[in-house]
C-alpha cells in the first residue's frame, strides 16, 4: 500500500474556499501538497485562496476538473450543496472527503453508487482525531472507569463568533435546515457515538431560545437524553454559550473522568486515594483567528487518515454508511420532540 505520502503528491480539488476549504488547504500544505486547485462561485473567496496559499483557482466547476485533472476531491461546499459534488466525485470515479453533514439528500444513492463504483468516501470525522478524545477512548477500551453509569457532554459556544468577519446571515449557520446547533450535533455524535456506542431509544428538545442577528428562524439549544440501556447520555449542544465549551463527564462504577478543553488535560477521579490523575496531552496550536481550543492539528491528522484510507478504508474513521446513521439520530431526536415521546433508533 502507497499510503498518504504518495497520494499528497497527487492533483487535489477543493470544492469550496470558504472557512472550511481553506482549513483544508492549510491542511493539505502542511502534509506536503503542491498540486492543489481550488473552485468557488465567489470572486472574493477564489483571490483570498490565489493570494494567500498560493494554490490554482477557478470559477467554474467543470474548468477546474478540466485543467486540475484531480485524482482527489475534497469538498467543503455548505452543507445543502454536499450532495451536488458528492455525485460530481461519484461520475469521477475519483476518492473524495466531504465535511460533516446534517443533511441526507441524495445520501442512499449516493452511498449505493460509491459501492458499486469501489471508491473510497471519507465524510468528516474530525473529533475523533483530537488527542482528548484519543486519550478518552483508549481509557474507555481499558476499562478503567469501570462499568459505565451515565454521561454528560456540553458543547456550547455563540453563533457570531463563529465567523466573526461575516455576518451570521452569509453562510450557512443561519439557514433553518443547516443551523449551528443542528450541525453540531450529528459532529459530535460522530466521536460520541464511536466511543459509547449507539442509543436504543432517545426524547430529546429543540427549540429557539434567543434573538441571534442574522438567524431569526433556527433553533439555537438541542438537548437529549440517548438511552443506551444500561447508562445514559446526556447530551446538550447550543450556539448560544457566550464562551466556547466542549466538557465531557463520564461515571463509572470505579472511576470518573473529566474532560474540559480549557484544561489542556483529561483528568481521572480515584476514589481510593482521593485525587485526581491528570492526563495531559500536547494539541498544536489554533490557525489565527480561531478559539484556542481549535486545534489545527486534529484537521490535519484527519486529512492524513483521509488519504490513508484511500488505500485501506480502515484506516480512516467513519464512512458514508456510519455518517448516515448518525444523521438518522439527529432526525430521530427531533422527531421524539415534535411527538413528544420516547422513540426507539
Amino acid at each position: 500500500m502507497s499510503g498518504w505520502k504518495e497520494h499528497i503528491g497527487r492533483s487535489i480539488l477543493v470544492v469550496g474556499l470558504g472557512s472550511m476549504g481553506k482549513r483544508r488547504i492549510r491542511n493539505l500544505q502542511a502534509l506536503g501538497a503542491t498540486d492543489l486547485h481550488g473552485f468557488d462561485v465567489r470572486e472574493d473567496r477564489r483571490q483570498e485562496a490565489a493570494t494567500t496559499y498560493g494554490i490554482q483557482v477557478h470559477e467554474r466547476f467543470l474548468d477546474a476538473v478540466d485543467r486540475a485533472r484531480p485524482a482527489i476531491m475534497v469538498i467543503s461546499v455548505p452543507p445543502h450543496l454536499h450532495h451536488v459534488y458528492m455525485r460530481e466525485a461519484v461520475a469521477l470515479r475519483i476518492p473524495f472527503f466531504v465535511e460533516a453533514s446534517v443533511t441526507d439528500e441524495g445520501l442512499p444513492e449516493i452511498i449505493t453508487a460509491v459501492r458499486s463504483n469501489g471508491l473510497f468516501a471519507a465524510p468528516s470525522a474530525t473529533m475523533v482525531y483530537h488527542p482528548a478524545i484519543r486519550t478518552v477512548e483508549e481509557i474507555l477500551r481499558e476499562g478503567r472507569l469501570g462499568r459505565i453509569s451515565n454521561v454528560v457532554y456540553h458543547m456550547g459556544n455563540y453563533l457570531p463568533d463563529w465567523h466573526p468577519y461575516e455576518a451570521v446571515s452569509d453562510f450557512y449557520a443561519s439557514r433553518r435546515e443547516t443551523g449551528g446547533a443542528r450541525e453540531i450535533v450529528p459532529f459530535d455524535l460522530t466521536w460520541l457515538t464511536r466511543l459509547f456506542g449507539s442509543p436504543e431509544r432517545v426524547c430529546g428538545i429543540h427549540r429557539k431560545t434567543i434573538d441571534i442577528p442574522g438567524a431569526p428562524e433556527i433553533d439555537d439549544t438541542y438537548n437529549a437524553i440517548l438511552d443506551h440501556g444500561s447508562f445514559s447520555m446526556v447530551l446538550v449542544i447550543d450556539v448560544v454559550s457566550r464562551q466556547a465549551t466542549r466538557r465531557l463527564l463520564v461515571n463509572g462504577s470505579e472511576r470518573e473522568l473529566i474532560w474540559d478543553w480549557d484544561e489542556q488535560c483529561v483528568r481521572i477521579f480515584h476514589p481510593d486515594r482521593q485525587e485526581w490523575e491528570r492526563i495531559p496531552y500536547e494539541a498544536p496550536p489554533a490557525a489565527a483567528g480561531y478559539n484556542k481550543n481549535i486545534t489545527e492539528g486534529m484537521y490535519i491528522e484527519e486529512m492524513r487518515a483521509f488519504l490513508n484510507g484511500i488505500d485501506d478504508p480502515s484506516a480512516y474513521a467513519n464512512t458514508l454508511e456510519r455518517d448516515h446513521q448518525v444523521l438518522k439520530l439527529l432526525y430521530t431526536i427531533e422527531r421524539a420532540w415534535e411527538e413528544g415521546r420516547w422513540l426507539p433508533v
